[in-house]
């Protein structure tokens, strides 16, 4: 198996594990068998990996994205996971644009903070950099709320 196979299937059996096989198969509606072939690495499951749905409902179980760190790790890229922020699908449009507004406001008072003396120095720019940041946070989350009404 390849070396990048072996650390899917590892943190594979940390997601699962993490949320204990009872729990995993309910959430997942797999088998324990299923699940376990999911992180074995005997070479009959080597080519066996867990559906992105499954991913999807474990992860969201686990309160951690296992697998979604993983695969970012293989592409080179890194996750900034916030558990004080989970996806909040049950807020309404009026939640997220009050916190659209709030954001931006926050955003506009930190630029306004720094250009008064005509120069933006790098702290100035990274509390703006830290606030876009948030901003675009609200702005994902409004995404995924319009992808949801529009689905049904």
């Amino acid at each position: 198996m390849a070396s990048a196979d072996i650390y899917l299937k590892r943190h594979t059996e940390v997601l699962i594990k993490s949320l204990g096989f009872a729990k995993a198969c309910e959430a997942s509606g797999k088998s324990k068998a299923t699940l376990g072939r999911y992180f074995s690495e005997a070479p009959d499951h080597a080519d066996r990996f867990m559906p992105i749905d499954t991913v999807v409902a474990l992860e969201q179980e686990a309160g951690y994205p296992h697998l979604t760190a993983a695969l970012a790790e293989l592409s080179g890229a890194s996750l900034d996971h916030d558990p004080a922020r989970p996806n909040r699908p049950d807020r309404n449009m009026n939640d997220h644009v009050i916190a659209l507004s709030q954001r931006f406001a926050l955003l506009m008072a930190e630029y306004h903070q720094s250009i008064e003396d005509g120069v933006i120095s790098v702290n100035e720019a990274k509390r703006m950099l830290a606030e876009t940041l948030a901003l675009q946070q609200v702005l994902v989350d409004i995404k995924m709320k319009l992808e949801t009404e529009t689905d049904r």
